[in-house]
Parts: C-alpha cells; sequence; structure tokens
C-alpha cells in the first residue's frame, strides 16, 4: 500500500459516507426500490439460480426489496457472514426472521456453507462506497469484498449496489483490490470494461 494510496482511499470514504448520512429514510427507500428493478431487468439476474448478496446496514443503498423479490422469483440467495479473520463465510437467505444479530452493526445468516460458497453463485452483488469509469471498487477498507470476489469465476457477473454520485469515482487502486463488471444505482445500471449486456 502506498503512501499517498491509503490517505487518499480514507478521504474518499469519509465523503462518501458524510454524503449518504444526509440522505432520508424516504429517499433510500425509493432508491433501493428502483436499484433493485433494475438489476431484476438484467439478464443475468433473470437467468441465476444462485445470486450472491448482502443485507444493507445505516445508510447503505438498501437491499430488503432486492432480497424479497429474489427470493420470490425463486432465486437461491447467498448472505455473507463476517469472520473473525475478515474473511466472509456464507449462508442462506431464508426471510428477515432466520437473521442474527453480528459484530460491527451486521445482520447475518445463522446457517454456514463456507467461504467458497460465493464461487457457485451465477451472480455476485456487492457493496460498496464508490467505483471508478473501469470497476474498481471502493470498499470499506477491510478487504473482505476483495478476498470474496478473488474466488469468483471470471465471468461471472459482478455488481456493486451505490448512490447515483458514486460512480466514476477517482478510487486509487492498490494491488489487492478486484474490479466490478458492473454498478447497480437508481438510475440504472453501468457496465465497465468488456461485461456483456
Amino acid at each position: 500500500m502506498s503512501d499517498r494510496q491509503l490517505p487518499a482511499k480514507t478521504a474518499l470514504r469519509d465523503q462518501v459516507l458524510t454524503a449518504r448520512r444526509r440522505r432520508s429514510l424516504l429517499d433510500l427507500g425509493a432508491d433501493a426500490r428502483a436499484t433493485a428493478e433494475h438489476l431484476l431487468a438484467t439478464p443475468e439476474v433473470r437467468r441465476a439460480a444462485t445470486v450472491a448478496a448482502y443485507v444493507s446496514v445505516g445508510s447503505e443503498p438498501g437491499t430488503s426489496a432486492l432480497l424479497d423479490a429474489l427470493a420470490a422469483a425463486g432465486k437461491r440467495v447467498l448472505l455473507p457472514r463476517l469472520l473473525s479473520d475478515g474473511d466472509l463465510d456464507w449462508g442462506t437467505w431464508r426471510g428477515p426472521d432466520a437473521l442474527a444479530p453480528a459484530r460491527m452493526g451486521l445482520v447475518e445468516p445463522v446457517d454456514s456453507l463456507g467461504v467458497d460458497a460465493v464461487a457457485t453463485a451465477d451472480v455476485v452483488l456487492v457493496p460498496g462506497l464508490a467505483v471508478s469509469p473501469t470497476g474498481m471498487r471502493l470498499g470499506r477498507g477491510g478487504g473482505s469484498y476483495d478476498r470474496a470476489l478473488a474466488r469468483v469465476p471470471v465471468g461471472t457477473f459482478t455488481c456493486v449496489l451505490l448512490g447515483e454520485d458514486e460512480v466514476g469515482l477517482d478510487v486509487p487502486v492498490e494491488p489487492h483490490d478486484r474490479a466490478v463488471l458492473a454498478a447497480a444505482t437508481p438510475r440504472g445500471v453501468t457496465r465497465f470494461g468488456s461485461a456483456p449486456a
């Protein structure tokens, strides 16, 4: 990690998190529904049998409507469980009553499928704070999703859920960072590089 990248990442994280905290619950809910509609309309999600997603917390782009819609469409939905070493185990979405509070304010499934379960997903939806024009994603700094994305087979549709003003930013990149193929926002799905339509 270079001396310049760490402060640059920290500054960008602070900027995005400050802007997110200013959003109203009403706006967050409307944006979550719009983002879910766009994702559900993509050919990758329509065709997918298994989708890896996550339970949003705080001011993150919401995933409740998306998780319900994926389940209603008959998709198997995998959700992460944060391990003590920062890696991600995966469990199965069985509705909000089958989730348990976890450290760092997270909510997680109670079952455990192992860290490699993410490799079985046809679509992988990840949280983030920003994404560059080339698909380089800025996360919260723990590296959990970079490790998970390293297990995902090349060509799998990977997509970060963001606010409209969080796409196309100058994201500092380190060697361990993993790119995504797309970003979903309330306005639609933006694809990067050679991501198929």
